[in-house]
């Protein structure tokens, strides 16, 4: 078999990873979208490297935008196979993938605008996907439960295990039976944190011959989870008791969200969450929640026992959930402090820049990014603490507290990883790093290798690596 690497190759967006079988058949693990600096992004989301027509089925690891973003465009450009995922990422998708094509169309709709303004072509004459091609996207999925091998044909069968990434997360494990023999390939999609609020803890792949890894914390470690709890606290208090400003947090609406608002909902019955008003302003991160609430059999033990103390974690007296736009604009005109959850997370598009907008240039407010942010997003920029910004065309200066906890993040860190894949150290023969930035991948091919590991390959997008 031969692996192509299509996205996420040195970077940490657009995860596609392309396995042909000896036979031809074909397997897309991933199929994500390419998120950054517009017209380079809009580029890398409009070409495959392969025909879509030519690909036999798609498995998926999770329903973050950044792997299954691009499926509907892959459906209309040809791909008539099954999509395998588990329940829990099946749901998220719809809403996930609608959420794509409505901004796709509202982006569209503003391109034009602009470029008639300016007398010029729009950069790009119509939207990836809309929203027909996302229900048909999703008429082709079928659902496989963790834990159970599913055999797709007489060559290849596959296993979902629990990630702990996100709600239905997974890495795959694929037996693949060619010539005679049978070998494996793992691949990790998105490996979560031991110990994180909510969602169990990531259950480790059997030992394989191949794996292809994702490392976008490769080069670092995070703070633990109780000092989490406790800075956030502290930076509520410095924001928005003793300065009386906001707090902004850009947080993506599927994963951090929900994280978040139950760490503010034990805050809350700690009697330690001051009595200010909280806004989740997002409808996507809304309709999350409520699919959080139908899939109880992802969560922890301890989230679990919380539930019998308090039956709603998402959802306390003080938080406010708003859908409609008219309710987003009002909550600019909220004078004192709160706090603002809204994505996106990268601060890239959606409800956080017109917040951004309206808070930035404000001593007193505080911006807080609790994730990734991938280069060339505004979020990215504002971790380098500008002295201004441009959002809307308009340049701000940048006087709120800008603060970013990675320690939130829902990927673990060198040291989680390297405990992740400890067992495939005597039995694997390639391992494949993806999913990363060039620096954070070459930190962790090093410290691979002083751990004995063999083999570690950062490939290049495009190229074809025989396994």
């Amino acid at each position: 078999m031969k692996i192509s690497f299509h996205g996420a190759v040195k970077e940490v967006t657009g995860s596609s990873h392309l396995v042909t079988l000896d036979n031809g058949f074909s397997i897309l693990l991933e199929c994500g979208m390419f998120q950054g600096s517009e017209d380079d992004t809009d580029k890398k989301n409009r070409e495959w490297g392969f025909d879509p027509s030519e690909v036999d089925c798609v498995i998926l690891s999770h329903a973050h935008i950044d792997h299954i973003g691009r499926l509907p465009k892959l459906v209309k450009d040809g791909f008539k196979g099954n999509i395998y995922s588990t329940p829990a990422t099946r749901s998220l998708a719809l809403i996930m993938l609608l959420d794509s094509a409505k901004i796709q169309e509202y982006d569209q709709y503003y391109e034009e605008k602009r470029a008639a303004k300016k007398g010029e072509k729009p950069r790009f004459s119509e939207p990836l996907y809309d929203t027909t091609d996302v229900y048909t996207a999703l008429s082709q999925f079928i659902t496989i439960n963790y834990d159970r091998w599913n055999v797709v044909n007489g060559q290849l069968s596959f296993l979902f295990r629990d990630a702990g990434h996100i709600l239905g997360s997974a890495s795959v494990q694929l037996k693949i039976r060619e010539n005679g023999s049978e070998k494996t390939l793992g691949f990790t999609g998105d490996i979560g944190r031991p110990n994180r609020p909510i969602l169990k803890d990531p259950v480790p792949m059997d030992p394989v011959d191949f794996l292809i890894t994702e490392a976008t914390y490769g080069d670092r470690s995070h703070d633990s989870p109780p000092n989490e709890y406790k800075k956030l606290h502290r930076i509520i208090e410095r924001t928005c008791v003793k300065n009386e400003g906001k707090l902004i947090i850009p947080a993506f609406s599927l994963g951090r969200t929900q994280e978040i608002i139950y760490m503010l909902d034990q805050m809350e019955n700690e009697n330690i969450l001051p009595k200010i008003p909280v806004f989740v302003d997002s409808p996507l991160s809304v309709n999350a929640t409520r699919i959080f609430r139908l899939h109880p059999e992802c969560y922890d033990q301890k989230l679990q026992d919380y539930i019998e103390f308090d039956p709603d974690p998402f959802g306390f007296n003080q938080l406010n959930y708003v859908t409609e736009v008219e309710g987003s604009k009002e909550i600019n005109l909220v004078k004192g402090p709160c706090i603002i959850v809204s994505s996106a997370g990268m601060a890239n598009a959606g409800r956080i820049r017109h917040h951004l907008a309206n808070n930035i240039d404000k001593a007193e407010n505080t911006v807080l990014f609790v994730g990734f942010c991938a280069v060339g997003t505004t979020g990215h920029y504002l971790k380098t603490e500008p002295e201004t910004v441009t959002l809307f065309g308009e340049q701000k200066k940048v006087r709120a507290r800008i603060i970013s906890m990675d320690s939130f993040s829902a990927h673990a860190d060198r040291d989680e990883l390297l405990d992740y894949l400890k067992n495939q150290k005597e039995k694997c023969k390639k391992i494949f790093l993806v999913h990363a930035e060039e620096s954070a991948a070459e930190a962790f091919s090093k410290t691979l290798i002083k751990k004995g590991f063999k083999n570690i390959i950062l490939p290049e997008k495009g190229e074809a690596y025989l396994c």
